[in-house]
């Protein structure tokens, strides 16, 4: 059965990403695929951890939620991203994955630069989260 939601309660959906999360995220970027679930294990080739900014998701509007502040680190291993994984702070959970491309290809996470080599600053450029049932 199909059913619709409206905007508010989609906002009111994507809003409680953050508040499950919390506000001490980590997100991870890695090589290897994006797997099949939250639940399996990690893909191969973690590239980099970074920190998120403390509110690191802007207030839900128009059935949409995208990253807040700045989305920094640095590389802690050499390879291309493939896929990310968002944490709660003690890493004890994945709560989000999806996939990394640079900016145009379409991933579900963009990045100035996918070849990251150990060492280097990266910057995520785009990562917004869509509310289904429109």
């Amino acid at each position: 059965m199909a059913f619709q939601e409206s905007i508010t309660v989609r906002n009111a959906r994507l809003d409680a990403i953050e508040t499950v999360v919390g506000t001490a995220a980590i997100l991870k970027l890695f090589s290897g695929a994006e797997p099949a679930n939250c639940a399996a294990a990690d893909p191969a080739g973690t590239l980099a951890t970074l920190n998120l900014p403390s509110d690191w998701l802007a207030n839900a509007a128009a059935g949409a939620k995208a990253k807040a502040g700045s989305w920094t680190g640095t590389g802690s291993a050499g390879g291309t991203a493939a896929s990310f994984r968002i944490y709660d702070s003690g890493l004890a959970a994945c709560h989000m994955q999806g996939t990394v491309t640079a900016t145009g290809g379409g991933g579900d996470m963009t990045l100035d630069n996918v070849v990251i080599a150990n060492g280097q600053a990266i910057t995520v450029n785009t990562f917004t989260v869509m509310a289904g049932n429109a």
